[in-house]
């Protein structure tokens, strides 16, 4: 089966430092490398609402030189008209890469064991694992190359794809993740002992964290999310009740180190989880974080390919 990237943990820490490094140095040079020259085509399909991903992906999947192919998937009917290991064998043999968004890992997971090619997890339920090298990447440029025994705090819900994905990358940096979330919204046991787990040979932690303020007691980096997830619309005002003390004000950064930065993956909700004076203000990477898909991304499927 080939390499594929389907949750952030696929990546060991040594790994996740060279698409470190290949993402920095193709953003410096973004025509430096083109594997995908021919062109080659990634097929790219996108089940949930998208803006960051599309473009970034699109135009990243350019600049190495290939074909960014779109497949509708409504028009597909994955699982549903075909199963999902029938377009993968289907896809496999069209495309050098495979990029999905969409609901359930065990689909992309299917798609992956039934392809032949790089399959790269471009948003799901359980994980966001390229928006972490984005994030990772964008730290680095703020913080300088050595993200090991930062602290990160992410407040919000962190029952959530970003969540999970934020205890595994930030562990297997050496990072030291605080989850600041109301009870009953922090993610599962399972993800805390796998982040334990990358953390007794990265040095990193991963901790919960009921009160806000704890949670972003000194850190470096305070990362926010929506409140409410896609597919969770209906629990719309329920949420905004049990969350509104998790809200990243000047008052809550107050209490975060001097020269902590701001992360939000977008899109962004002011006045709900993020006040406008903090997402728009100096301390604010979120623009740079935004434009960091593409160059993360880019090296995501450039380790793939190197792989084989």
């Amino acid at each position: 089966m080939a390499r594929s990237f389907l949750r952030d943990d696929d990546l060991t820490p040594a790994e996740q430092r060279r698409v470190l490094d290949l993402a920095a140095q193709l953003k410096a040079d973004p025509f430096g490398a083109k594997p995908l020259a021919g062109p080659r085509t990634v097929a790219t399909i996108y089940d949930k609402p998208t803006l960051r991903t599309q473009s970034s992906f699109a135009a990243g999947i350019a600049e190495l030189g290939g074909h960014p192919m779109l497949v509708d998937g409504k028009l597909a009917g994955i699982g549903v008209r075909e199963s999902v290991a029938d377009v993968a064998r289907v896809l496999g043999r069209q495309a050098s890469v495979i990029v999905w968004r969409t609901f359930e890992q065990a689909k992309i997971e299917e798609m992956a064991a039934f392809s032949g090619v790089p399959v790269v997890n471009a948003l799901t339920d359980d994980f966001h694992p390229c928006q972490l090298i984005a994030d990772l990447l964008t730290i680095r440029e703020h913080k300088g190359g050595d993200l090991a025994g930062l602290r990160v705090a992410f407040v919000g819900d962190g029952a959530c794809n970003m969540g999970n994905s934020w205890l595994l990358a930030g562990a297997t940096a050496g990072m030291h993740v605080v989850i600041g979330a109301p009870e009953g919204y922090a993610p599962g046991e399972d993800m805390f002992a796998a982040a334990a787990k990358i953390g007794a040979e990265t040095g990193g932690s991963a901790r919960w964290e009921q009160d806000p303020v704890a949670a972003v007691a000194g850190a470096d980096v305070v990362v926010t999310d929506t409140w409410v997830s896609m597919g969770r619309e209906e629990e719309a005002a329920a949420r905004l009740a049990v969350f509104a003390p998790y809200q990243v004000t000047e008052e809550l950064m107050a209490h975060a180190a001097d020269d902590a930065i701001v992360m939000h993956c977008l899109p962004a909700y002011r006045g709900k989880e993020i006040a406008a004076s903090v997402i728009d203000g100096p301390r604010s990477v979120v623009w740079d974080e935004a434009e960091n898909r593409r160059h993360a991304q880019k090296a995501v499927i450039a380790f793939l390919l190197e792989q084989g």
